[in-house]
């Protein structure tokens, strides 16, 4: 995977965490698909729009696939069976290297953070899997602000939290929302490859 990186002189480095940090999303996909399973959804939940809708809060996918099938299927049962679906098969990850290998290079130079979609009870299991934990004092999920990707919040907490100012701060992604996400918060990006396609 080659990684083509803007120009600018950055000073904090904000990272992704499924998909961009830990190789996660075909995982996270036959988790949704399996809880659909059980959950009887009337509908199939195809790879394209697993993609489509990554970074994107689970109860919020829900809401949209039940808008758009007619359906009433319970978000918080649907992410529940899927978090544990997630948590029994968690040993599988593996690092995304090319990303893992960029933090490792710039680790104790610059401030860097997690700004992900998912709960934090994902996000920091499945970093201390890949062995990224230790990089992180910074981590920003959906709980800490009111709007989630592609809304920019996630992304100014996380510039925030670092000192640094906007615009100065560098965004890993490899969803739309989170690029998305990232152009709102008036920073740019390195699109991390993730999907059918790679």
């Amino acid at each position: 995977m080659t990684l083509t990186f803007p120009q600018g002189d950055f000073e904090g480095y904000i990272f992704d965490c499924d998909g961009t940090l830990v190789d996660s999303m075909p995982l996270h996909y036959r988790a949704w698909s399996a809880s659909f399973i059980h959950h009887d959804a009337p509908f199939e939940f195809s790879e394209k729009r697993f993609y489509a809708s990554a970074g994107v809060p689970d109860r919020e996918t829900v809401a949209e696939l039940n808008a758009e099938h007619g359906c009433k299927l319970d978000a918080d049962s649907i992410h529940d069976h899927k978090l544990e679906y997630f948590f029994q098969h968690m040993h599988e990850l593996e690092a995304v290297h090319a990303v893992a290998d960029v933090l490792r290079s710039i680790h104790g130079k610059l401030p860097v953070s997690v700004a992900s979609g998912s709960d934090i009870t994902l996000v920091a299991p499945s970093l201390k899997i890949v062995d990224l934990d230790h990089f992180f004092e910074i981590i920003v999920t959906p709980a800490d602000v009111e709007r989630g990707k592609p809304a920019p919040d996630m992304f100014l907490l996380a510039a925030e939290k670092m000192g640094i100012a906007p615009e100065k701060c560098l965004v890993f992604e490899d969803g739309k929302a989170g690029i998305d996400a990232a152009n709102a918060a008036g920073m740019q990006s390195v699109f991390v490859p993730s999907g059918p396609a790679h």
